[in-house]
């Protein structure tokens, strides 16, 4: 289905919790989150019944996210649900690697089909700094696993923040060159937990570039399977490849294929906006799927043109990413 700007909006992601096992200092609180609490978000049987609603009126490709997904009891069952699904033709899933490596082949049986890791250190003692807990050597074991079992393409998404791993942007380079991952690096964005979020510790894509350009020779002609906003190029020699995301420096809402549901069973037509849908409660009022399908439709329609991240959050926003999905 195309919005009001001619963009065919195919891709949907899908928050399954606002919960998290790690502690990210530029996303989540130290102290954790309220939890929502059962009552509140949507079951897995109302999720996978959403998504093939969402299917009907176009919907092809899936992404799980949370907070982190993985935390989700029987989430497997939840992705072989939507595999049955005929319309959807990609499950992928948004991970901090912390709990993939011991679910992976069940993941993959049901129908995962690529996985994406959240990764912004590849220095023990900088992770824990950065996460707050948890292991940089789970996350390894995670993307190895993902490369044991024959997922592909991996992605490893890394937000780059001045004076904290910016010193790191071409460890993760020489990563993707001797190993077939693709590292995405994102600028850092007013996304969650605000107080840790400073203009000054945005690094621009061009500025990451530059630094990598001093080393590598980068060159088009990535074609790395997904949907997302990265420009992906090349390295020579190289066995993958590395991609911008360049969120606040040049935005990309022109190309953008999405809309969001989250975890309490809110549609949003993008991350940054603030008019959301409640299919939750048309759920609750046990309205047909017709009815369901045309709230789709309608935040289809009235998605915005474009974002105005740099202009600030904004006080009236109440939700952060990790309570709309990541």
């Amino acid at each position: 289905m195309f919005d009001s700007y001619a963009r065919n909006i195919d891709y949907l992601r899908v928050s399954v919790t606002n919960r998290c096992n790690l502690r990210c200092k530029y996303c989540m609180p130290e102290e954790g989150i309220e939890d929502l609490g059962h009552a509140n978000i949507l079951t897995l049987e109302e999720i996978a019944h959403l998504v093939r609603v969402a299917a009907r009126i176009g919907i092809q490709k899936i992404r799980l996210t949370g907070g982190e997904p993985l935390v989700r009891k029987n989430i497997t069952k939840l992705i072989g649900d939507i595999a049955q699904i005929p319309q959807i033709n990609d499950i992928a899933i948004t991970t901090n690697g912390m709990l993939f490596a011991d679910m992976a082949e069940d993941l993959k049986a049901a129908g995962l089909t690529r996985v994406n890791f959240s990764l912004d250190s590849l220095d023990e003692e900088r992770f824990k700094y950065i996460t707050r807990r948890g292991s940089l050597k789970t996350v390894v074991r995670s993307i190895s696993k993902a490369m044991e079992i024959g997922m592909a393409p991996i992605k490893i998404n890394t937000v780059v923040m001045k004076g904290i791993n910016d010193d790191e942007i071409l460890d993760f380079v020489e990563l993707a060159k001797k190993m077939p991952l693709h590292v995405r690096f994102i600028e850092f964005m007013p996304v969650g937990d605000l107080p840790f979020y400073k203009t000054d510790r945005v690094v621009t894509v061009s500025e990451i570039r530059e630094i990598i350009e001093q080393k590598y020779d980068l060159h088009k002609g990535a074609n790395v399977q997904g949907n997302g906003p990265a420009k992906c190029y090349q390295i020579r020699g190289g066995m993958g490849s590395v991609g911008f995301i360049s969120a606040m420096s040049d935005h990309f809402c022109g190309e953008c294929n999405r809309i969001r549901m989250t975890a309490d069973g809110k549609l949003r037509g993008c991350l940054f906006g603030k008019q959301e849908f409640n299919l939750k409660l048309a759920l609750q009022n046990q309205a047909s799927d017709e009815k369901m399908a045309e709230i789709f439709c309608r935040a289809i329609r009235e998605k915005p043109n474009r974002h105005h991240m740099n202009e600030g959050w904004g006080a009236d926003n109440k939700r952060k990413m990790y309570q709309i999905g990541g």
